[in-house]
Protein backbone atom coordinates (compact mmCIF):
# COMPACT_ATOMS: atom_id res chain seq x y z
CA UNK A 1 0.00 0.00 0.00
CA UNK A 2 1.21 3.30 -0.68
CA UNK A 3 0.48 7.12 -0.90
CA UNK A 4 -2.44 6.50 -2.35
CA UNK A 5 -5.75 8.73 -2.94
CA UNK A 6 -6.09 9.09 -6.69
CA UNK A 7 -8.88 10.51 -8.49
CA UNK A 8 -11.91 9.02 -10.69
CA UNK A 9 -11.31 11.62 -13.87
CA UNK A 10 -15.43 11.11 -14.72
CA UNK A 11 -17.25 14.29 -14.04
CA UNK A 12 -19.48 14.74 -11.95
CA UNK A 13 -23.14 16.26 -13.48
CA UNK A 14 -22.92 19.96 -13.49
CA UNK A 15 -19.85 20.47 -12.42
CA UNK A 16 -16.91 22.69 -14.42
CA UNK A 17 -13.56 21.72 -14.36
CA UNK A 18 -11.01 19.24 -15.02
CA UNK A 19 -11.43 16.89 -12.21
CA UNK A 20 -7.71 16.65 -11.30
CA UNK A 21 -5.20 19.00 -9.79
CA UNK A 22 -3.48 21.76 -11.69
CA UNK A 23 0.04 19.67 -10.49
CA UNK A 24 -1.05 16.96 -12.69
CA UNK A 25 -1.79 19.31 -15.64
CA UNK A 26 1.77 21.05 -15.88
CA UNK A 27 4.12 18.26 -15.43
CA UNK A 28 4.81 14.84 -16.80
CA UNK A 29 3.50 11.25 -15.75
CA UNK A 30 6.04 9.79 -14.42
CA UNK A 31 6.91 5.80 -15.63
CA UNK A 32 9.09 3.92 -13.05
CA UNK A 33 9.12 0.02 -13.53
CA UNK A 34 7.55 -1.89 -10.78
CA UNK A 35 9.79 -4.21 -8.85
CA UNK A 36 10.44 -7.81 -10.49
CA UNK A 37 11.84 -10.45 -7.60
CA UNK A 38 13.91 -9.24 -4.71
CA UNK A 39 16.16 -6.41 -3.74
CA UNK A 40 18.45 -5.61 -0.59
CA UNK A 41 18.66 -2.11 0.26
CA UNK A 42 19.80 -0.01 3.90
CA UNK A 43 16.54 2.04 4.30
CA UNK A 44 13.11 0.73 2.03
CA UNK A 45 10.79 3.74 1.98
CA UNK A 46 6.94 3.30 1.14
CA UNK A 47 4.80 5.97 -0.22
CA UNK A 48 5.59 8.11 -2.77
CA UNK A 49 4.29 11.56 -1.25
CA UNK A 50 6.62 14.33 0.20
CA UNK A 51 7.38 12.32 3.56
CA UNK A 52 8.65 9.27 1.67
CA UNK A 53 10.53 11.25 -1.05
CA UNK A 54 12.03 13.58 1.15
CA UNK A 55 13.13 10.62 3.75
CA UNK A 56 14.91 8.54 0.63
CA UNK A 57 16.50 11.89 -0.52
CA UNK A 58 18.28 12.68 2.49
CA UNK A 59 19.17 9.00 3.30
CA UNK A 60 20.69 8.97 -0.42
CA UNK A 61 22.63 11.98 0.44
CA UNK A 62 23.86 10.54 3.28
CA UNK A 63 25.57 7.69 1.27
CA UNK A 64 22.63 4.79 2.06
CA UNK A 65 21.30 2.76 -0.50
CA UNK A 66 17.51 3.06 -0.46
CA UNK A 67 14.25 1.95 -2.16
CA UNK A 68 11.05 4.26 -3.33
CA UNK A 69 8.22 1.80 -3.10
CA UNK A 70 4.61 3.15 -4.52
CA UNK A 71 1.77 1.41 -5.32
CA UNK A 72 0.47 3.62 -7.77
CA UNK A 73 2.89 6.42 -9.53
CA UNK A 74 4.73 8.80 -7.50
CA UNK A 75 2.89 11.84 -6.35
CA UNK A 76 -0.37 11.29 -7.73
CA UNK A 77 -1.74 11.00 -4.27
CA UNK A 78 -1.98 12.80 -1.14
CA UNK A 79 0.66 15.07 -1.73
CA UNK A 80 -0.19 15.41 -5.24
CA UNK A 81 -3.73 17.16 -4.16
CA UNK A 82 -2.69 19.91 -1.93
CA UNK A 83 -2.87 23.71 -2.62
CA UNK A 84 1.03 23.62 -1.55
CA UNK A 85 1.28 26.52 0.90
CA UNK A 86 5.35 26.08 2.90
CA UNK A 87 4.42 28.17 5.83
CA UNK A 88 4.69 27.48 9.24
CA UNK A 89 1.10 29.57 10.17
CA UNK A 90 -0.77 26.21 10.14
CA UNK A 91 -4.13 28.03 11.00
CA UNK A 92 -4.58 29.00 14.72
CA UNK A 93 -2.46 26.09 16.20
CA UNK A 94 0.36 27.73 18.51
CA UNK A 95 -2.31 29.63 20.86
CA UNK A 96 -3.70 25.98 21.12
CA UNK A 97 -1.07 24.07 21.63
CA UNK A 98 0.57 26.87 24.43
CA UNK A 99 -1.99 25.81 26.77
CA UNK A 100 -1.87 22.03 26.70
CA UNK A 101 2.12 21.40 25.48
CA UNK A 102 5.01 23.11 26.97
CA UNK A 103 6.45 25.57 25.67
CA UNK A 104 9.72 24.12 24.78
CA UNK A 105 7.53 21.75 23.00
CA UNK A 106 5.89 24.23 20.99
CA UNK A 107 9.02 26.09 19.97
CA UNK A 108 10.19 23.06 18.88
CA UNK A 109 7.41 22.61 16.47
CA UNK A 110 7.17 26.07 15.10
CA UNK A 111 11.18 25.97 14.33
CA UNK A 112 11.16 22.93 12.71
CA UNK A 113 8.87 24.34 10.33
CA UNK A 114 10.15 27.71 9.61
CA UNK A 115 13.31 25.17 8.97
CA UNK A 116 11.81 23.33 6.35
CA UNK A 117 10.96 26.44 4.47
CA UNK A 118 14.27 27.09 4.48
CA UNK A 119 15.52 23.56 3.30
CA UNK A 120 13.07 23.48 0.21
CA UNK A 121 14.90 26.94 -0.94
CA UNK A 122 18.53 25.59 -0.59
CA UNK A 123 17.76 22.49 -2.32
CA UNK A 124 16.04 24.42 -5.11
CA UNK A 125 19.02 26.05 -5.18
CA UNK A 126 21.26 23.06 -5.35
CA UNK A 127 19.40 21.31 -7.69
CA UNK A 128 18.58 24.44 -9.77
CA UNK A 129 14.55 23.33 -10.02
CA UNK A 130 12.13 25.41 -11.69
CA UNK A 131 9.08 24.74 -9.32
CA UNK A 132 7.51 28.06 -8.89
CA UNK A 133 8.97 29.13 -5.52
CA UNK A 134 8.00 32.34 -4.38
CA UNK A 135 8.72 33.67 -1.13
CA UNK A 136 5.02 35.87 0.11
CA UNK A 137 2.85 36.14 3.46
CA UNK A 138 0.60 34.09 5.00
CA UNK A 139 -2.20 34.94 7.18
CA UNK A 140 -4.81 33.66 9.04
CA UNK A 141 -7.89 35.47 9.48
CA UNK A 142 -11.55 36.21 10.67
CA UNK A 143 -14.09 37.95 9.07
CA UNK A 144 -16.33 37.84 12.45
CA UNK A 145 -15.72 40.42 15.44
CA UNK A 146 -16.09 37.36 17.91
CA UNK A 147 -12.96 35.77 16.30
CA UNK A 148 -10.49 39.36 16.96
CA UNK A 149 -9.53 37.86 20.06
CA UNK A 150 -8.33 34.37 18.54
CA UNK A 151 -6.21 36.16 16.17
CA UNK A 152 -4.66 38.26 18.73
CA UNK A 153 -3.87 35.32 21.20
CA UNK A 154 -2.50 33.57 18.25
CA UNK A 155 -0.03 36.71 17.41
CA UNK A 156 0.86 36.61 20.72
CA UNK A 157 1.54 32.87 21.07
CA UNK A 158 3.50 32.84 17.66
CA UNK A 159 5.79 36.09 18.88
CA UNK A 160 6.44 34.73 22.08
CA UNK A 161 7.97 31.42 19.74
CA UNK A 162 10.19 33.52 18.06
CA UNK A 163 7.75 33.35 14.90
CA UNK A 164 7.37 36.63 12.35
CA UNK A 165 3.83 37.45 13.56
CA UNK A 166 1.74 40.43 13.37
CA UNK A 167 -1.81 41.90 14.28
CA UNK A 168 -3.42 43.26 11.08
CA UNK A 169 -6.71 44.03 10.01
CA UNK A 170 -6.17 44.72 6.45
CA UNK A 171 -5.08 42.56 3.59
CA UNK A 172 -4.97 42.17 -0.58
CA UNK A 173 -8.55 40.02 -0.45
CA UNK A 174 -11.35 41.23 -2.72
CA UNK A 175 -13.44 41.46 0.67
CA UNK A 176 -13.33 43.03 4.04
CA UNK A 177 -11.68 40.85 7.38
CA UNK A 178 -12.04 41.67 10.56
CA UNK A 179 -8.51 40.63 11.78
CA UNK A 180 -5.65 38.74 10.77
CA UNK A 181 -2.23 37.09 11.67
CA UNK A 182 0.51 38.16 9.06
CA UNK A 183 3.92 35.82 8.86
CA UNK A 184 6.19 37.01 6.94
CA UNK A 185 8.49 34.92 4.37
CA UNK A 186 6.35 32.20 3.77
CA UNK A 187 6.46 30.39 0.30
CA UNK A 188 4.42 28.94 -2.42
CA UNK A 189 5.44 26.29 -5.14
CA UNK A 190 4.84 23.69 -6.89
CA UNK A 191 4.80 20.19 -5.48
CA UNK A 192 5.40 17.64 -7.82
CA UNK A 193 8.15 19.83 -10.20
CA UNK A 194 9.96 19.98 -6.99
CA UNK A 195 9.55 16.45 -6.16
CA UNK A 196 9.85 14.74 -9.19
CA UNK A 197 13.12 16.59 -9.71
CA UNK A 198 14.37 14.90 -5.79
CA UNK A 199 13.48 11.85 -7.37
CA UNK A 200 15.60 11.77 -10.13
CA UNK A 201 18.24 11.97 -7.99
CA UNK A 202 17.74 8.61 -6.26
CA UNK A 203 17.83 5.81 -8.75
CA UNK A 204 21.61 4.09 -9.18
CA UNK A 205 24.49 2.57 -6.95
CA UNK A 206 22.00 -0.01 -5.72
CA UNK A 207 19.24 2.48 -4.85
CA UNK A 208 15.59 2.39 -6.78
CA UNK A 209 12.79 3.72 -7.35
CA UNK A 210 9.75 1.27 -7.66
CA UNK A 211 5.97 2.23 -9.16
CA UNK A 212 2.85 0.33 -9.27
CA UNK A 213 4.08 -2.20 -6.77
CA UNK A 214 1.78 -2.98 -3.52
CA UNK A 215 3.20 -3.86 -0.43
CA UNK A 216 1.47 -6.68 1.49
CA UNK A 217 3.42 -7.01 4.80
CA UNK A 218 6.20 -5.73 6.33
CA UNK A 219 8.25 -7.20 9.06
CA UNK A 220 10.65 -5.81 11.52
CA UNK A 221 13.64 -7.60 12.07
CA UNK A 222 17.59 -8.16 11.29
CA UNK A 223 17.11 -7.34 8.58
CA UNK A 224 13.32 -6.16 7.58
CA UNK A 225 11.27 -7.23 4.79
CA UNK A 226 8.65 -5.85 2.78
CA UNK A 227 6.34 -8.14 0.86
CA UNK A 228 5.18 -6.98 -2.28
CA UNK A 229 3.24 -7.77 -4.94
CA UNK A 230 6.40 -8.06 -7.38
CA UNK A 231 8.82 -9.58 -5.17
CA UNK A 232 10.59 -9.06 -1.53
CA UNK A 233 12.77 -5.71 -0.53
CA UNK A 234 15.33 -6.48 2.03
CA UNK A 235 16.45 -3.30 4.34
CA UNK A 236 17.95 -2.71 7.56
CA UNK A 237 15.41 0.41 8.38
CA UNK A 238 12.03 0.58 7.04
CA UNK A 239 9.69 3.98 6.76
CA UNK A 240 6.25 3.75 6.35
CA UNK A 241 5.06 7.19 4.87
CA UNK A 242 1.97 5.75 3.10
CA UNK A 243 -0.37 8.80 4.72
CA UNK A 244 -2.04 6.09 7.00
CA UNK A 245 0.19 3.46 8.32
CA UNK A 246 -0.31 0.14 6.72
CA UNK A 247 0.98 -1.86 9.55
CA UNK A 248 -0.78 -0.25 13.09
CA UNK A 249 0.81 -1.97 15.95
CA UNK A 250 0.02 1.65 17.79
CA UNK A 251 -3.29 2.09 17.28
CA UNK A 252 -3.00 4.88 14.79
CA UNK A 253 -6.70 4.51 14.01
CA UNK A 254 -7.90 5.68 17.58
CA UNK A 255 -5.59 8.61 17.34
CA UNK A 256 -5.91 9.72 13.85
CA UNK A 257 -9.44 11.65 12.49
CA UNK A 258 -9.64 11.27 8.39
CA UNK A 259 -11.49 14.40 6.72
CA UNK A 260 -12.07 15.55 2.97
CA UNK A 261 -11.70 18.59 2.24
CA UNK A 262 -12.08 20.19 -1.69
CA UNK A 263 -10.46 22.61 -4.17
CA UNK A 264 -11.33 24.50 -7.54
CA UNK A 265 -8.95 26.34 -9.49
CA UNK A 266 -10.60 29.71 -10.97
CA UNK A 267 -9.27 32.03 -13.11
CA UNK A 268 -10.23 35.67 -12.18
CA UNK A 269 -11.32 38.87 -13.37
CA UNK A 270 -8.57 40.67 -11.71
CA UNK A 271 -5.02 40.26 -10.04
CA UNK A 272 -5.07 37.20 -8.00
CA UNK A 273 -4.10 38.43 -3.92
CA UNK A 274 -0.36 37.68 -3.49
CA UNK A 275 -0.16 35.69 0.00
CA UNK A 276 -1.54 32.51 1.13
CA UNK A 277 -4.88 33.37 3.10
CA UNK A 278 -6.40 30.39 5.74
CA UNK A 279 -9.90 31.10 7.72
CA UNK A 280 -9.91 28.33 10.15
CA UNK A 281 -13.58 28.99 10.94
CA UNK A 282 -15.67 25.06 9.81
CA UNK A 283 -15.64 24.57 6.97
CA UNK A 284 -12.45 26.65 6.68
CA UNK A 285 -11.23 28.60 3.41
CA UNK A 286 -8.20 28.55 1.92
CA UNK A 287 -7.04 30.94 -0.91
CA UNK A 288 -3.86 30.82 -2.53
CA UNK A 289 -2.39 32.05 -5.84
CA UNK A 290 -1.03 30.20 -8.93
CA UNK A 291 0.54 31.41 -11.95
CA UNK A 292 -1.09 29.70 -15.21
CA UNK A 293 -0.46 31.14 -18.77
CA UNK A 294 -0.01 34.59 -17.72
CA UNK A 295 -3.63 34.15 -16.60
CA UNK A 296 -4.87 35.10 -12.63
CA UNK A 297 -5.78 31.93 -11.48
CA UNK A 298 -6.67 30.67 -7.30
CA UNK A 299 -6.46 28.00 -5.92
CA UNK A 300 -9.25 28.11 -3.79
CA UNK A 301 -9.77 25.16 -1.04
CA UNK A 302 -12.91 24.74 2.16
CA UNK A 303 -15.58 22.59 2.79
CA UNK A 304 -14.11 20.11 4.86
CA UNK A 305 -15.71 17.25 6.69
CA UNK A 306 -14.89 13.96 8.34
CA UNK A 307 -14.81 11.33 5.87
CA UNK A 308 -18.37 9.09 5.09
CA UNK A 309 -20.47 12.24 6.71
CA UNK A 310 -22.19 14.67 5.42
CA UNK A 311 -23.84 16.11 2.67
CA UNK A 312 -23.47 14.61 -0.95
CA UNK A 313 -19.67 15.02 -2.09
CA UNK A 314 -21.11 16.79 -5.44
CA UNK A 315 -22.49 19.74 -3.19
CA UNK A 316 -19.60 20.39 -1.07
CA UNK A 317 -17.82 21.83 -4.60
CA UNK A 318 -21.13 23.41 -5.62
CA UNK A 319 -20.66 25.30 -2.29
CA UNK A 320 -17.29 26.24 -2.97
CA UNK A 321 -17.53 27.20 -5.76
CA UNK A 322 -20.65 29.28 -4.56
CA UNK A 323 -18.67 30.83 -1.69
CA UNK A 324 -15.68 31.39 -4.24
CA UNK A 325 -17.99 33.54 -6.68
CA UNK A 326 -19.61 35.55 -3.84
CA UNK A 327 -15.53 36.62 -2.98
CA UNK A 328 -14.07 37.15 -6.38
CA UNK A 329 -14.94 37.73 -10.12
CA UNK A 330 -14.33 34.65 -11.53
CA UNK A 331 -14.49 34.02 -15.42
CA UNK A 332 -13.99 30.36 -15.39
CA UNK A 333 -13.13 27.50 -12.82
CA UNK A 334 -10.69 25.32 -14.61
CA UNK A 335 -9.73 22.59 -12.63
CA UNK A 336 -11.41 20.89 -9.66
CA UNK A 337 -10.29 18.05 -6.91
CA UNK A 338 -10.91 16.49 -3.43
CA UNK A 339 -8.34 15.30 -1.02
CA UNK A 340 -7.94 13.58 2.23
CA UNK A 341 -5.87 14.18 5.63
CA UNK A 342 -5.63 12.76 8.66
CA UNK A 343 -5.98 14.90 12.12
CA UNK A 344 -3.62 14.07 15.40
CA UNK A 345 -5.85 14.18 17.88
CA UNK A 346 -3.32 16.91 19.44
CA UNK A 347 -3.19 18.54 15.85
CA UNK A 348 0.79 17.08 15.72
CA UNK A 349 2.27 14.95 13.33
CA UNK A 350 3.12 11.30 14.60
CA UNK A 351 6.95 11.01 13.00
CA UNK A 352 9.41 8.62 14.73
CA UNK A 353 9.28 4.62 15.15
CA UNK A 354 6.22 3.17 14.35
CA UNK A 355 5.68 1.47 18.05
CA UNK A 356 7.73 1.12 20.69
CA UNK A 357 8.62 -2.57 20.28
CA UNK A 358 9.47 -1.59 16.66
CA UNK A 359 13.42 -1.42 15.97
CA UNK A 360 13.50 -0.96 12.58
CA UNK A 361 10.17 0.40 11.50
CA UNK A 362 9.25 4.19 11.23
CA UNK A 363 5.95 6.20 10.48
CA UNK A 364 4.99 9.61 9.22
CA UNK A 365 1.04 10.39 9.55
CA UNK A 366 -1.17 12.92 10.89
CA UNK A 367 -0.09 16.01 8.98
CA UNK A 368 -3.88 17.77 9.33
CA UNK A 369 -3.42 18.96 5.83
CA UNK A 370 -0.02 20.83 6.64
CA UNK A 371 1.91 18.47 5.14
CA UNK A 372 3.93 20.85 2.51
CA UNK A 373 6.49 21.79 5.62
CA UNK A 374 5.60 18.90 8.20
CA UNK A 375 6.34 16.58 5.49
CA UNK A 376 9.99 18.13 5.12
CA UNK A 377 10.06 18.24 8.70
CA UNK A 378 9.53 14.49 8.72
CA UNK A 379 12.22 13.24 6.03
CA UNK A 380 14.89 15.52 7.61
CA UNK A 381 13.64 13.82 11.14
CA UNK A 382 13.32 10.20 9.92
CA UNK A 383 16.73 9.88 8.09
CA UNK A 384 18.26 11.48 11.41
CA UNK A 385 16.96 8.77 13.51
CA UNK A 386 18.16 5.90 10.97
CA UNK A 387 21.28 7.29 10.62
CA UNK A 388 22.04 7.90 14.68
CA UNK A 389 22.21 11.44 14.07
CA UNK A 390 20.63 14.04 16.60
CA UNK A 391 17.45 16.18 15.69
CA UNK A 392 15.77 18.97 18.06
CA UNK A 393 12.71 18.09 16.95
CA UNK A 394 12.32 14.45 17.73
CA UNK A 395 10.72 14.66 21.18
CA UNK A 396 7.43 17.11 19.79
CA UNK A 397 6.45 14.75 16.81
CA UNK A 398 7.00 11.38 19.32
CA UNK A 399 4.18 9.05 18.06
CA UNK A 400 3.82 7.42 21.81
CA UNK A 401 3.01 10.94 23.38
CA UNK A 402 -0.19 11.55 24.92
CA UNK A 403 -0.83 15.41 25.96
CA UNK A 404 -3.63 15.05 27.63
CA UNK A 405 -5.21 18.59 27.70
CA UNK A 406 -4.77 18.49 24.23
CA UNK A 407 -5.81 14.82 23.31
CA UNK A 408 -8.36 13.40 25.63
CA UNK A 409 -11.52 15.32 24.19
CA UNK A 410 -10.26 14.51 20.79
CA UNK A 411 -9.70 10.78 21.29
CA UNK A 412 -13.17 10.72 23.20
CA UNK A 413 -15.09 12.44 20.27
CA UNK A 414 -13.02 10.50 17.41
CA UNK A 415 -13.66 7.15 18.76
CA UNK A 416 -17.39 7.50 19.76
CA UNK A 417 -18.11 8.09 15.87
CA UNK A 418 -16.48 4.98 14.84
CA UNK A 419 -18.15 2.93 17.32
CA UNK A 420 -21.33 4.70 16.75
CA UNK A 421 -21.19 4.32 12.80
CA UNK A 422 -19.25 0.37 13.56
CA UNK A 423 -22.53 -0.54 16.23
CA UNK A 424 -25.03 1.67 14.98
CA UNK A 425 -25.02 1.48 11.15
CA UNK A 426 -25.22 -2.63 11.16
CA UNK A 427 -28.49 -3.15 13.20
CA UNK A 428 -30.59 -2.22 10.50
CA UNK A 429 -30.35 -4.10 7.74
CA UNK A 430 -30.04 -2.43 4.13
CA UNK A 431 -33.22 -3.46 1.52
CA UNK A 432 -33.01 -6.42 -0.46
CA UNK A 433 -31.07 -5.72 -3.44
CA UNK A 434 -33.70 -5.30 -6.30
CA UNK A 435 -31.06 -3.99 -9.32
CA UNK A 436 -33.80 -2.87 -11.22
CA UNK A 437 -34.57 -0.03 -9.29
CA UNK A 438 -30.47 1.59 -9.08
CA UNK A 439 -30.80 4.63 -12.32
CA UNK A 440 -27.92 5.13 -13.95
CA UNK A 441 -25.29 6.73 -12.37
CA UNK A 442 -26.94 5.68 -8.77
CA UNK A 443 -25.58 3.95 -6.19
CA UNK A 444 -27.02 2.19 -2.73
CA UNK A 445 -26.28 -0.39 -0.29
CA UNK A 446 -28.44 -3.10 -0.53
CA UNK A 447 -28.62 -6.97 0.57
CA UNK A 448 -27.68 -10.00 -1.21
CA UNK A 449 -28.57 -13.38 0.60
CA UNK A 450 -27.71 -11.16 3.62
CA UNK A 451 -24.66 -9.75 2.91
CA UNK A 452 -24.92 -6.27 2.81
CA UNK A 453 -23.56 -4.83 -0.91
CA UNK A 454 -22.34 -1.59 -2.03
CA UNK A 455 -24.15 -1.56 -5.86
CA UNK A 456 -23.41 1.11 -8.47
CA UNK A 457 -24.86 1.51 -12.20
CA UNK A 458 -22.63 3.51 -14.28
CA UNK A 459 -23.51 6.54 -16.68
CA UNK A 460 -23.14 3.66 -19.43
CA UNK A 461 -25.71 0.87 -17.78
CA UNK A 462 -23.46 -1.52 -15.92
CA UNK A 463 -23.71 -2.12 -12.62
CA UNK A 464 -20.45 -2.78 -9.84
CA UNK A 465 -21.10 -4.62 -7.05
CA UNK A 466 -18.63 -5.14 -4.13
CA UNK A 467 -18.68 -5.68 -0.24
CA UNK A 468 -20.18 -3.00 1.61
CA UNK A 469 -18.29 -3.74 4.93
CA UNK A 470 -14.99 -2.23 5.18
CA UNK A 471 -12.45 -4.66 5.83
CA UNK A 472 -10.58 -2.93 8.62
CA UNK A 473 -13.18 -2.64 11.86
CA UNK A 474 -16.98 -3.68 9.79
CA UNK A 475 -18.03 -0.48 9.14
CA UNK A 476 -21.00 0.36 6.31
CA UNK A 477 -19.26 2.20 3.48
CA UNK A 478 -20.88 4.67 2.45
CA UNK A 479 -21.22 6.19 -1.23
CA UNK A 480 -18.97 9.39 -2.62
CA UNK A 481 -20.38 10.97 -5.32
CA UNK A 482 -18.22 13.17 -6.07
CA UNK A 483 -14.98 11.02 -6.20
CA UNK A 484 -17.65 7.45 -7.31
CA UNK A 485 -15.76 6.35 -4.10
CA UNK A 486 -17.08 3.82 -1.63
CA UNK A 487 -16.09 5.49 2.11
CA UNK A 488 -16.14 4.23 5.37
CA UNK A 489 -17.25 6.64 8.19
CA UNK A 490 -15.21 5.20 11.04
CA UNK A 491 -11.71 5.31 10.00
CA UNK A 492 -11.77 6.97 6.44
CA UNK A 493 -10.85 3.90 4.30
CA UNK A 494 -11.60 4.48 0.75
CA UNK A 495 -12.59 2.24 -2.25
CA UNK A 496 -12.73 2.28 -5.77
CA UNK A 497 -15.62 0.85 -7.87
CA UNK A 498 -14.23 -2.30 -8.06
CA UNK A 499 -13.38 -2.56 -4.55
CA UNK A 500 -10.03 -1.96 -4.83
CA UNK A 501 -8.11 0.09 -1.67
CA UNK A 502 -7.66 3.82 -2.50
CA UNK A 503 -6.98 4.81 1.35
CA UNK A 504 -5.81 3.18 4.18
CA UNK A 505 -6.12 2.19 7.08
CA UNK A 506 -7.79 -0.81 4.77
CA UNK A 507 -5.53 -3.21 3.14
CA UNK A 508 -7.76 -5.51 1.76
CA UNK A 509 -9.66 -4.75 -1.00
CA UNK A 510 -13.70 -5.45 -1.32
CA UNK A 511 -14.77 -8.57 -2.54
CA UNK A 512 -16.27 -8.32 -5.65
CA UNK A 513 -19.97 -9.83 -6.32
CA UNK A 514 -19.11 -11.03 -9.86
CA UNK A 515 -22.33 -13.18 -10.13
CA UNK A 516 -24.67 -10.15 -10.22
CA UNK A 517 -22.68 -8.17 -12.95
CA UNK A 518 -22.99 -11.04 -14.99
CA UNK A 519 -26.00 -11.81 -14.83
CA UNK A 520 -26.97 -8.12 -16.07
CA UNK A 521 -24.97 -8.97 -18.87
Amino acid sequence: MDDTNAPDDSPPTGLAGQHEPIWFDTTPETGYEALDGEVSVDTAVIGGGIAGITTAYELRNAGQSVALIERDRILRAVTGHTTAKLTSLHGLLYAHLCEHVSQQHVRQYARANEAAIDRVETTIKTHDIDCEFVRTPAYTYTESEDGRQKIRAEVEAARDLGLPASYVESTDLPYDVEAAVEFTDQARFDPRRYLLELTRTLPGDGSHVFEQTTVQDVTDGSPCRVTTDRGEVTADDVVIGTHFPIRDPALYFARLTPKRSYVIGARLAADPPEGLYYDPEEPYFSVRPQPADNASMVLIGGQNHRTGHGDSTIQHYRRLERQARERFDIDSIEYRWATQDYVAIDRVPFVGRLAPQMRHLYVATGFGGWGMTNGVVAGRLLSDLILGRENPYRPVYRPTRLHRGSSLGRLLTHNTHAVKHRIGDRIGSPPRLDRAQLDRDEATVLTEQGDPVAAYRDESGRLHAVSAICPHMGCLLTWNDGEKSWDCPCHGSRFDLDGTVLDTPAVANLDQYDHLMQDER
